[in-house]
C-alpha cells in the first residue's frame, strides 16, 4: 500500500470519527462531563483531521477546484426555499 492510500484511509477514517464524536457531544449534552468529554475528543479529532487534509493538499494527494461564482449562485438559487 503506497502512502497516497493511506493517507486516504486515515482521512476517511478521521472524518467518520469526527462525526461519531459529533453525534456523542450532540447526544449528551444532559450530562456535562460527558458532554465535555465528547466535545474536547471532537476538537481533537477535528485538529487530526484537518493535518491529514493539510498535508495531503502539500503533496497535491487531495486537490479542491474553485467553482465559478455564476455556478454557485445556480445551485443556491436551485435549493432556495425563498
Amino acid at each position: 500500500m503506497d502512502d497516497k492510500t493511506i493517507m486516504e484511509n486515515l482521512l476517511m477514517t478521521t472524518k467518520g470519527v469526527c462525526d461519531l464524536y459529533m453525534h456523542g457531544t450532540i447526544e449528551s449534552a444532559g450530562t456535562s462531563n460527558v458532554h465535555r468529554t465528547f466535545n474536547q475528543a471532537l476538537t481533537d479529532a477535528l485538529s487530526m483531521q484537518n493535518d491529514i487534509y493539510k498535508n495531503m493538499t502539500d503533496r497535491g494527494w487531495y486537490q479542491t477546484a474553485n467553482e465559478e461564482p455564476q455556478k454557485i449562485q445556480q445551485v443556491k438559487q436551485k435549493f432556495c426555499c425563498c
